[in-house]
């Protein structure tokens, strides 16, 4: 039977909190490469600095810890848009930083990229089961659907905007940026992946999605106002 060391035992006692992140460091990366199945939690206690053990007992079992790596990307997302101060600016503002951070998050994340590729290869079964993802992605859908209200009621946004619609565009976009990189860059070439090339596409992104959600004669007004990313603008 695995003995935990001295070591390990004080750590445990100390900061409990800091070793489970370490864990879900190290998990995160290991089930983003080799999904449920292949991951090992054998390979993940090694990278870590605690015990197999300690591991089953923090997590449970090898899907426990899958499900909170997973439900800690999308936090990960979550608080990043929380850090925006959305509810501060004026909603075209509030959209175009929205927009922006969306993409620059997905772009060099590419652990939570690929763990909901997985998901999406297994229909989601374990995302579905977790209450703690949805209860965070409802949060979100409402923080865009107060965007849009205020919008509308100061006349700039469409009446008929579908805040869970606009989240889709929002996040295929940026998706998609990091998910095809490997397939569009052996088809087309690696030059849009650059970082001025980047910067040009996050701006395209950011006036489309503005495009779509703002009233016709509003759109000049944010571009005059340099709420939309300068093109010449590296990606964070």
């Amino acid at each position: 039977m695995e003995k935990n060391t001295e070591a390990e035992r004080r750590s445990w006692r100390q900061n409990p909190e800091a070793v489970q992140r370490d864990i879900l460091s190290v998990a995160l990366t290991e089930f983003a490469a080799k999904g449920l199945s292949g991951a090992r939690i054998e390979t993940i206690a090694s990278r870590t600095r605690t015990s197999k053990r300690m591991i089953y007992y923090y997590f449970g079992d090898k899907l426990g810890l899958y499900t909170k790596a997973l439900e800690t990307a999308y936090m990960t997302v979550r608080e990043g848009e929380a850090a925006l101060d959305l509810a501060d600016l004026p909603p075209d503002e509030a959209l175009a930083r929205l927009v922006a951070f969306t993409f620059d998050h997905h772009r060099k994340s590419a652990d939570f990229i690929r763990m909901v590729m997985i998901e999406n290869i297994h229909n989601a079964e374990n995302l579905a089961a977790s209450q703690i993802i949805r209860d965070m992605n409802v949060t979100a859908i409402e923080k865009l659907e107060d965007i849009c209200r205020r919008g509308q009621d100061a006349g700039l946004f469409r009446s008929d905007l579908d805040a869970v619609a606009l989240h889709w565009q929002i996040s295929a976009a940026s998706f998609f940026n990091l998910s095809n990189r490997p397939t569009f860059s052996a088809i087309f070439g690696p030059d849009l992946f650059e970082e001025k090339a980047q910067a040009r596409l996050r701006a395209q992104i950011v006036e489309s999605i503005l495009a779509t959600a703002l009233k016709p004669s509003a759109l000049h007004g944010i571009r005059s106002r340099g709420a939309i990313p300068d093109s010449d603008t590296p990606t964070e």
